[in-house]
Formats: structure tokens, sequence, C-alpha cells
């Protein structure tokens, strides 16, 4: 059996059996305890009473977290020539339409984000194979089909992103990187606890969240009392 390192032993001894019901000392524990040699990633798992078979209880949403999530997102757009310009002026990193497709099924995929014009859309369709798996398929429920393209743009720069409750009704979020300030980390919390809350289910029956955890991609889950962001 492979043997604990002494610093992964201090951090579980830190957060074993314990439930924070305050934020600030939650983040406090969890940047004490990220002690990896990198910037680690910071992340919410939310246990929710859903069962996602169900089309009435599943969980598939937008946020935008008021000070993003320390990641610069690659966006391509695909659309027809004449809003070249406009996508250019907004930001997009890559633009086309026909060959910008012909690469996408030769499985040169080198971008974070696709968002499509509506008229697209059709010739999306045979891409669905390839995208569908990465989650990078257009859609209009996750703002990623769009004639705006300034808006839609300028929104997803600033860190606009979709998340989803896994098939076990479970949402895996990144919420910034350990070299935030605390309160910047509790705004990013507090902004998608609020996000999760307010796109609740409708099939929802009784108690909405089972559990909330928050970690460091190398630290130990620190669980958080529900109360706490009432």
């Amino acid at each position: 059996m492979q043997q604990l390192s002494r610093r992964h032993t201090e951090n579980i001894k830190k957060t074993k059996n314990k439930i924070y019901s305050d934020l600030d000392a939650a983040i406090q524990i969890l940047k004490e305890t990220a002690t990896a040699k990198f910037v680690e990633s910071v992340e919410l798992h939310a246990n929710l009473n859903i069962d996602p078979k169900y089309a009435d209880q599943q969980l598939r949403t937008t946020v935008t977290l008021p000070h993003g999530i320390g990641k610069q997102v690659k966006i391509a757009v695909l659309t027809n020539d004449e809003n070249f310009d406009e996508a250019t002026a907004a930001g997009a990193d890559i633009i086309g339409n026909d060959e910008l497709i012909e690469n996408i099924t030769k499985g040169n995929i080198d971008f974070d984000l696709l968002i499509a014009t509506p008229n697209m859309m059709p010739k999306l369709a045979k891409l669905g194979r390839v995208l569908g798996p990465k989650g990078l398929m257009p859609s209009p429920k996750s703002g990623t089909v769009s004639s705006t393209l300034t808006t839609t743009l300028n929104d997803f720069k600033k860190g606009k992103f979709e998340y989803k409750a896994d098939k076990t009704g479970i949402v895996h979020v990144t919420i910034g990187k350990i070299n935030f300030t605390e309160s910047q980390l509790i705004e990013n919390l507090q902004a998608l606890y609020n996000s999760i809350e307010k796109n609740r289910p409708s099939g929802v029956k009784g108690k909405y969240f089972k559990s909330l955890f928050i970690c460091t991609t190398m630290g130990p889950s620190i669980k958080l009392d529900l109360n706490s962001f009432v």
C-alpha cells in the first residue's frame, strides 16, 4: 500500500469529519491545504437530489462568475462571411464557415468553445459525433447559438460558461484559482450556489442539495454547511 505523504496527511487532519459553516474559515483552510508546487484550481462539487434520467430533473445552464475562473478561453465562431468583421472585432480567436467545418471533421479542434450563428446549424448537424462527446456542440440552451455575436462573445470572454449535473446528479465546476483572493473565491462560490439554486429543476421533490464540497486540484475535500448560504 502506498504511504501518504506528510503533507497530505497533515491536510487530511485539518478537514476530516469537519463541516464548515463559515465560508471565510472554509476558504482559509482551502488555501492552507493548497500546498502543491503549481497554481491549483478550486473546484465545487454539489451532490443534488435529482435523477437526470427524468427530463424534469435535469440541470444544465450557464453562469458568469464575478471574477471568472482564471482561464483564458479560446473561442471559435462558425458563421457566414458577412459576420467575420463583427466576430473579429468582438475578440473571436478563430472564425470560419465551410473551411472550419472541414477542419473539425478532420479532428482539428483547436478551441475551447464553439459559437455558431443559427444559419450554420444545419451544416453542423453532421459534426454531432465529433463535437458532442467533447461538450463543444453549440446549442441555444447554452447560449452558443446566437445571432448577436458581439454580445455573446463579450459574455463568454468575461467568463460565462455552461455547467450541468452528471448522470448521478452531481455538479462538478471549477470556480477559480487558489491565487484568487479569499473574497474573490467566496463571491464566485456564492454566485455559483445561487445559480444552481435558481435553476432548480421542476421535478425536484423536497430537499434539493444533499451535500456541498470545495477542494483544490490536489487538496482534500472541505465540506460546507448548506446553511452558510442562507
